[in-house]
């Protein structure tokens, strides 16, 4: 085990090598932890195709799963950045197909949720709003809402996420983001707040933003719910 100066560590697995916080308090929110395999001795056929395993046809465990699978039904090596792994993993296939989906989200939605949008933010049942920049912090734990104020919200503490649409868009279409409304509990206290975002005049720009918060938010439940 080794460490690094931005404050992660490499640990090395059954799985593989993955890179991870120093502190495990520190996990991303949108993280999954490993699995755990399968015991060989309770797997003497591919739990996909049924193939009984032999000397030739050796037993492989998906680490996305931890199930066991032949070589054919357990081929494809792909990244799987929620365990943090540091190079692509054998996963299988139904496994690798989510992984590749979450993998658009890591390398394209991420990107847009760090850089930020500009909305207009109104807390609880106040009847004041201000213009402020909402942008997911490096670590991907809180969202930074700056504007004359500064505020932040921990993704642990958001108990509900929805989305808010301005209806049918012109050409009859899908409806485009046009807000979003999150319930949660501010550090210290047990009592749920509400938060209101509007897009202001770039709209484009803030519904790329809340398209990839509503995937984030997907990704944060299902973490939830492992």
């Amino acid at each position: 085990m080794s460490a690094v100066p931005d404050g992660k560590k490499l640990v090395r697995s059954p799985s593989g090598l993955r890179m991870v916080p120093e502190n495990g308090a520190f996990n991303s929110p949108f993280s999954l932890d490993e699995p755990q395999w399968v015991p060989d001795k309770e797997c003497p056929r591919c739990m996909q195709c049924d193939t009984k395993f032999d000397f030739i046809r050796r037993k492989h465990h998906c680490r996305r799963c931890g199930r066991c699978f032949c070589d054919k039904c357990c081929s494809k090596k792909v990244a799987l950045p929620r365990m943090c792994f540091v190079d692509p993993v054998r996963q299988c296939a139904e496994c690798s197909l989510l992984s590749q989906k979450e993998s658009e989200f890591y390398d394209r939605q991420l990107r847009v949720l760090l850089g930020g949008g500009t909305f207009v933010v109104t807390l609880g049942t106040s009847e004041k709003s201000e213009t402020m920049t909402c942008r997911l912090s490096n670590n991907h734990r809180y969202l930074f809402l700056d504007g004359e104020s500064h505020f932040e919200i921990e993704l642990s503490r958001i108990s509900s996420i929805q989305i808010l649409t301005d209806g049918t868009s012109p050409g009859g279409g899908t409806s485009r983001a046009s807000g979003m409304l999150l319930h949660y509990k501010p550090m210290g206290s047990q009592d749920a707040e509400q938060l209101r975002m509007e897009a202001t005049e770039d709209k484009k720009v803030a519904s790329l933003w809340l398209a990839a918060m509503h995937k984030a938010a997907k990704l944060l439940y299902e973490a939830r719910d492992q």
